[in-house]
């Protein structure tokens, strides 16, 4: 095994994830994934990983996070679009700690999504991006996030592990300049809170910058709703009710 560490770069970087289960210490292969790398570390900078889960989890294979929605279909890049893979001869899936760039399952379809793998994945080479490893002790912390009860998709059971927050101790990019963004909507957190609302119909809000107003936006749609039904409920006049049922038959669902 000491065999393919020698093999490997050197690395150029250091990011710490603050997890529910323990720090994970990152080094990073900038020069051979500079797009990952710098992707990757501006969102660390940002907070954009802050209270994010990881909402995928294969045992024996990989754990999977880096989406703020918390469904495993969000989540973008620093640079607007998808960014393109960067496969590198020395870096292959030959041990457990890689930290990888999930893609959509297409080629150059690379995102804000990582994943790390819990043993060697030989398979996955030429076809992720790796940008970095998980090193040290806390290779430990990793393995015991692997071994977490999984239900439908692969997703892990409560409580689902979850990165609290993220320390960048080494940039290897000096001209990195974080912007000021909008913090996306974590629907991982969003999910706990409706629990005692099953039974009622909840609109799922799938969009990023857009989250909190579409929130306001229902909670205003709402409230007007309950003004109706109250109306209805003091209310005995027969001309009333009938009024209130022709505009509530004619009222605009919303988006």
């Amino acid at each position: 095994m000491s065999s393919i560490y020698v093999l490997e770069p050197p690395t150029k970087g250091k990011v710490i994830l603050n997890t529910t289960h323990g720090p994970l210490d990152i080094e990073l292969w900038p020069k051979e994934a500079p797009k990952a790398v710098r992707n990757f570390v501006q969102l660390c900078l940002e907070g954009y990983y802050d209270s994010t889960i990881f909402h995928r989890i294969i045992k024996g294979f990989i754990i999977q996070g880096g989406d703020p929605t918390g469904t495993g279909t969000g989540g973008e890049s620093i640079y607007g679009s998808a960014f393109s893979d960067e496969i590198h001869s020395r870096l292959r899936f030959n041990h457990r700690g890689l930290v990888a760039c999930a893609n959509s399952g297409a080629p150059h379809s690379n995102g804000s999504q990582f994943f790390m793998t819990l043993d060697k994945s030989d398979w996955l080479d030429r076809k992720h991006t790796i940008f970095g490893k998980v090193t040290g002790d806390s290779i430990y912390n990793l393995l015991a996030i692997g071994e977490i009860e999984t239900g439908k998709d692969d997703r892990p059971l409560d409580p689902i592990p979850k990165i609290k927050s993220v320390e960048v101790l080494w940039n290897p990019f000096d001209d990195i300049v974080p912007r000021a963004v909008p913090k996306a909507v974590n629907h991982s957190e969003s999910d706990a809170e409706n629990k005692d609302s099953k039974l009622k119909p909840v609109k799922k809000l799938n969009l990023l910058s857009f989250g909190d107003e579409a929130e306001e936006e229902e909670k205003q749609l709402a409230a007007v709703k309950q003004k109706i039904k109250s109306s209805h409920d003091v209310l005995n006049d027969p001309r009333l009710l009938k009024e209130n049922q022709q505009m509530e038959e004619s009222d605009i669902n919303p988006q």
